[in-house]
């Protein structure tokens, strides 16, 4: 008899396997369940394919449905990558219970029956929910930039504001894709491909953005460890400069599916190396000493990141004009261009991660202030900031300016176990008492963070490993992780857009080896070497890297930013 309650079973699996989509997900899971029944051999070769783990040493076995576990939604099945397919099959497991008894067993094929209709629901509302139509963000993307201070987007997470804020997550992502790191390369701190074919060699020409200029910073700053430099002083690149990010402007279909017109301002961080955090000086400065036109002189920001934003060297073809210089020119020109020239509405959305964020807070700060986002004819462009991982930049005083006065808005994406937002101001901070604030107010480490504020934990995805590595906690693909899959505060991980999570491993090595994603994997090809004609291996040449347009000086000048001086 136990022979017929088998074959029974086989006959349902079949049926489900022949009849319905979101049955064929589950197959593994039926047939663990059925060699559970009786065969031993389906199961030693099903249970390491799928990680689980039958004892033969208990007669009741049974699999818990885990809340915190993630599958993907089935519609987009086609597209996923092979992890995800294997933890879609791995991880929806019914509560499935063995019983010697017959009648037990048609009672437990019911329950696996009412599970599955029940998951496939759960399933089907996460497929709605998160099937925004496209054509809603024309119409809603003040809010989605924050007009309402993100007031009831959050928790529940908003499915627009998901992919809008891994989209520009991935606009400070590239900086780090592009950048070349290999200190053996004579391009070493610079980009990998020039600016006009900048998002076509990254695979980000979908995105309908075109990159108007780079931005370089000088390396005679407070902040060493956070540069790279070739190992050799002979036929580089620049002795002095690093490359810092860049600036792009949405193409005319890209504008019409935003509903505006928008500038997006990417700053470089750092990937893997927090040695940097050592360097801040924790020593605050007023804004008004570097030039920025603020009349309080009690606004203050870290000493380390105005250097590094302010900085320059005559002597550099790269960083004699600074990085705060070229940021104000170009989205000044672009601004009043797109603004005044062609009567459209205009967004700056500008990203960044880990020290990216830092110089993000302070550029989108200095662009309000200096009136750089005001075109002659007084129309205002809306200024944004999505930030990921980034320390605090400035004092209280500089956070009721940066939101009461300018009207700038944040939001600010951070693991809770990531040391960086923790700096500076570890003892004087937001988060003290009032009275302790006040006291501190005038200390020169006391440090405020500015705007609205996503947490995140990477322990609620079932994809990342335990690791006491920090660098891990802080890595940009690993937050993107976690934002395609947060839902809302105590609700299940599910990745809502199917992004694969191999990309978490492209420069750590955070995912579980179960995967099979190696650490660390995304480098060049032969690390950037090419064979010649002769033979011999060699570093190819680049095109000559761009550094500054001819009319710098002229919008300098309107900006009341120029020096008596010719180049």
């Amino acid at each position: 008899m136990p022979y017929i309650s088998f074959l029974n079973d086989i006959i349902l699996f079949y049926l489900i396997l022949n009849n319905n989509d979101y049955y064929k997900a589950q197959c593994p899971m039926k047939l663990l369940y059925l060699s559970s029944q009786g065969s031993s051999l389906l199961h030693s070769l099903m249970a390491p394919l799928y990680s689980i783990h039958l004892s033969p040493f208990f007669p009741s076995l049974s699999f818990s449905h885990k809340s915190s576990l993630s599958s993907p939604p089935l519609s987009r099945s086609t597209h996923l990558s092979p992890l995800l397919k294997t933890h879609l099959l791995s991880t929806k497991a019914p509560t499935l219970v063995y019983s010697t008894s017959k009648s037990n067993n048609n009672n437990t094929l019911s329950s696996i029956v009412d599970q599955l209709q029940e998951e496939e629901e759960e399933e089907e509302f996460y497929r709605n929910y998160d099937q925004e139509p496209a054509e809603k963000l024309s119409e809603r993307w003040s809010e989605i930039h924050g007009r309402d201070d993100w007031a009831g987007l959050l928790d529940p997470m908003d499915p627009l504001l998901r992919s809008e804020l891994i989209r520009y997550g991935e606009f400070a992502q590239a900086c780090y894709d592009a950048f070349d790191y290999d200190p053996f390369s004579r391009y070493c701190g610079s980009s990998k491909y020039s600016r006009r074919h900048f998002f076509e060699r990254l695979g980000m020409a979908s995105f309908g953005y075109d990159v108007t200029r780079y931005l370089y910073a000088t390396s005679n700053f407070k902040i060493p460890k956070f540069f790279t430099r070739s190992v050799s002083d002979e036929h580089v690149w620049s002795q002095r400069a690093n490359w810092m990010g860049y600036i792009a402007v949405s193409n005319d279909a890209e504008t019409a599916r935003l509903g505006r017109r928008d500038i997006v301002v990417a700053w470089r961080g750092t990937v893997t190396r927090l040695e940097w955090i050592a360097d801040l000086m924790d020593y605050l400065r007023p804004v008004s000493e570097e030039g920025i036109p603020c009349p309080d002189p009690t606004v203050k920001v870290e000493s380390g990141f105005i250097d590094l934003y302010t900085d320059k060297d005559p002597t550099c073809r790269f960083c004699k004009y600074s990085a705060r210089e070229q940021v104000l020119t170009e989205v000044r020109k672009l601004v009043e261009f797109y603004g005044d020239e062609r009567g459209e509405e205009v967004s700056v959305t500008v990203t960044g991660h880990s020290l990216g964020s830092a110089l993000a807070m302070l550029s989108a700060y200095d662009l309000a202030e200096t009136g750089a986002i005001m075109t002659p004819n007084g129309k205002r462009a809306w200024v944004t900031i999505f930030s990921f991982s980034g320390p605090r930049v400035g004092n209280g005083r500089f956070k009721e300016r940066f939101e009461k006065v300018l009207g700038l808005k944040a939001l600010r994406v951070l693991n809770v176990h990531d040391p960086v937002p923790k700096v500076p101001g570890m003892f004087f901070n937001e988060q003290v008492h009032e009275l302790v604030r006040k006291f501190a107010e005038g200390l020169p480490w006391s440090y405020h963070h500015v705007g609205v504020e996503l947490v995140l934990d990477h322990k609620r995805s079932p994809f990342l490993k335990e690791t006491s590595d920090p660098s891990c906690y802080h890595n940009l693909e690993a937050h993107l992780h976690l934002l395609d899959g947060y839902h809302g505060r105590g609700e299940r991980f599910v990745l809502a857009t199917g992004r694969d999570p191999a990309l978490v491993n492209k420069a750590c090595d955070f995912l579980k080896e179960h995967h099979l994603v190696p650490p660390f994997w995304r480098q060049d090809e032969n690390k950037g070497m090419v064979r010649a004609h002769d033979g011999r291996w060699m570093q190819p040449e680049r095109q000559k890297l761009d550094d500054h347009p001819h009319d710098m000086h002229h919008h300098l000048h309107r900006l009341g930013l120029a020096e008596n001086r010719e180049f």
